[in-house]
C-alpha cells in the first residue's frame, strides 16, 4: 500500500504573473498546488477505516457498548459516559471533515483527472459507494442528520435530514452506482483504491452486500422495502472470505493499524475481555477463542470482567495478538455477515435460496475460517446443540443474534446495531451505568451550541435528543 499524504480538501490557486511579481518568490515549489482525485479518495478511505477500526476512547467506543471489551481503570465509557470526552462530537467531525469531505472533493475533481468517460463512471460509482456506507454509518449512529446540505462549504447552519428519507435515497444511490459499474472499464489504480485496489468485480459484490446490510436493517419497519432489497441483491453479494473488504494496514508507522497505536504503541493497559462475549465463548468451547484474546497470564484460562468494572489488567484475558499486530487488518464487511443476513431472510420468507440452517452454518463456518480455524474445527462446533442451528436456545432471532454478535467481534460499531436490531445476545447493565444502554448517540454539542436551530428542530423531530431514543427502524 503506498503511503498516503493527509492533504486538506481545499484547492489552492497560483495566479498569474509577470517576470516583476515578487510574490511569485513565497511559491513553494515542492509542495502540489492541488490535490488529485485519486489521492483525496485513498484518503477518504484511509480515515474511513481508521475511524471504523479505532480503540481510542475519544473516537470509536462500540466495542466497550457492545461488552466485547471493557476497561481497566477509566471505567467512563463501559460505563455508557458518552459525554465526558465528548464522543460524538468526535465521531461527527471525523466522519463528516475527515472522510466525507475528502470524498466530495475527489467527486469535483475526477471529471478533470479521468479523461476517460467510463473510467470516471466506475470511479464516481466506488466513490458514492463509499459515501454511502459512510452516511450509512452516521444515520445509524443518530438518526436525523445533515445530508442534502451537509458539504455545501458556504452554509455554515445546515438542516438535517429525516433520517428515513436519507436511508431510502441511499438505497437508491446505491442501486444507480451497482448500475454503472462495469468490469470492462478501467477504474482507479491499485495503489489509489485502498479497499479493492481497483477491482471493479469486488467493488460489485460489495455493493450488494451493502444492500443486503441496509435492507435487513430495516426489515422490522418495512417487510416489503426490506424483501425487495434484499432479493435483488442476494445473487450478486459476497460468496466466500475472498471477497470480504479489508483494509490492509503495514507493519511500520504511519500505517500500522490504530489498535495497535491505541493498545500496543501507547504502552497501556486499558483493555480486556468483558465477561459478556467470554461467557458467550467458554461456553459453547468456541475455536475461535485464540484469534480473540490471549488467556490470563501464567494460564489457559479464557475470563471477561466484569463490564464497567474496573480490575487489575493481568487477572483477566487481554486482546489477542492477532488484533493487536500493527498489521492486523481490518475487516469492515465479511462474507460472515452476508450469510447470517441470508439466513434471517429465509426466516423471514424472503427468496434469496437456501435455508435458514444452511445459510446459517456457511455463516458461522466463514466466521471460524476467517479467525484462523479449519473446516473441521467449524464441523465440530456446529455439532453441539447449543451451537447448531435445530437445537440452539430461542427464536430465529436469538440463534442468529449471539452467533452474528460473536462473528462481528471487533467490528464494534456493526455489532452495536445488531444487537440493537435483534437484541441478542442480551447485554448486562454495567456496573454504575451512569446511563441507559445507548441506542443512538446524542447529538455533539458543537451541533447544539453552534447550529441550535437545526440541532432543536431534529431533537425534536426525533422524539428527543437522548441515548435512548429509538432510531425509525428500532421497532422492538
Amino acid at each position: 500500500m503506498k503511503k498516503i499524504l493527509i492533504i486538506a480538501p481545499v484547492l489552492l490557486f497560483l495566479f498569474s504573473s509577470c517576470r516583476k511579481d515578487l510574490s511569485s518568490l513565497n511559491v513553494d515549489v515542492k509542495q502540489a498546488v492541488t490535490a488529485p482525485s485519486y489521492s483525496l479518495f485513498s484518503n477518504g478511505q484511509r480515515n474511513l477505516a481508521d475511524y471504523m477500526t479505532s480503540t481510542n476512547v475519544n473516537r470509536n467506543i462500540f466495542r466497550l457498548i457492545t461488552q466485547q471489551w471493557t476497561e481497566v481503570t477509566y471505567v467512563d465509557e463501559s460505563q455508557y459516559d458518552l459525554g465526558t470526552r465528548t464522543i460524538p462530537d468526535f465521531w461527527w467531525r471525523g466522519l463528516y471533515k475527515l472522510v466525507l469531505v475528502n470524498l466530495e472533493a475527489a467527486r469535483k475533481l475526477i471529471p478533470t483527472d479521468v479523461t476517460d468517460a467510463n473510467q470516471q463512471k466506475n470511479e464516481l460509482a466506488m466513490l458514492d459507494i463509499t459515501e454511502v456506507y459512510t452516511y450509512y454509518v452516521l444515520v445509524n449512529t443518530f438518526g436525523d442528520v445533515p445530508y442534502t446540505e451537509a458539504l455545501d462549504p458556504d452554509n455554515l447552519f445546515p438542516k438535517y435530514d429525516d433520517a428515513k428519507t436519507i436511508y431510502y435515497d441511499l438505497l437508491e444511490r446505491l442501486d444507480a452506482d451497482i448500475a454503472a459499474l462495469s468490469p470492462s472499464d478501467a477504474s482507479f489504480d491499485g495503489s489509489a483504491d485502498l479497499f479493492y485496489a481497483g477491482d471493479v468485480v469486488k467493488w460489485q459484490k460489495f455493493a450488494n452486500s451493502l444492500k443486503l446490510r441496509m435492507g435487513i436493517t430495516i426489515a422490522d419497519f418495512d417487510d416489503a422495502k426490506a424483501k425487495s432489497t434484499i432479493e435483488a441483491a442476494a445473487p450478486n453479494a459476497f460468496t466466500s472470505n475472498d471477497d470480504n473488504l479489508v483494509f490492509k494496514y503495514q507493519a511500520t508507522t504511519p500505517n500500522t493499524n490504530p489498535v495497535w497505536v491505541d493498545v500496543i504503541q501507547s504502552g497501556r493497559n486499558d483493555f480486556f475481555a468483558a465477561s459478556t462475549i467470554i461467557n458467550l465463548l467458554n461456553d459453547r468451547n468456541d475455536p475461535r477463542r485464540p484469534g480473540f484474546f490471549g488467556t490470563v497470564p501464567t494460564t489457559t484460562t479464557y475470563l471477561g470482567g466484569v463490564p464497567g468494572k474496573g480490575n487489575t489488567f493481568n487477572l483477566f484475558s487481554p486482546p489477542s495478538d492477532a488484533i493487536t499486530a500493527p498489521d492486523a487488518p481490518s475487516i469492515l464487511m465479511s462474507y460472515a455477515e452476508v450469510e447470517f443476513i441470508l439466513a434471517e431472510a429465509v426466516e423471514r420468507g424472503y427468496n434469496v435460496g437456501g435455508t435458514a440452517e444452511s445459510h446459517y452454518n456457511n455463516a458461522v463456518t466463514a466466521s471460524i475460517l476467517q479467525w484462523g480455524g479449519t473446516t473441521t474445527d467449524a464441523t465440530a462446533y456446529l455439532a453441539q446443540p447449543s451451537v447448531a442451528y435445530a437445537t440452539a436456545a430461542g427464536t430465529y432471532k436469538q440463534k442468529i443474534g449471539i452467533q452474528k454478535y460473536l462473528a462481528l467481534y471487533n467490528d464494534g460499531f456493526d455489532a452495536w446495531v445488531e444487537q440493537r436490531r435483534l437484541d441478542y445476545p442480551v447485554l448486562v447493565e454495567p456496573f454504575q451505568a451512569q446511563s441507559p444502554y445507548p441506542v443512538r448517540f446524542s447529538y455533539p454539542i458543537n451541533e447544539e451550541n453552534l447550529n441550535s436551530s437545526s440541532y432543536s428542530a431534529a431533537s425534536s423531530a426525533i422524539g428527543g435528543d437522548k441515548v435512548d431514543t429509538k432510531l425509525f427502524w428500532d421497532k422492538f
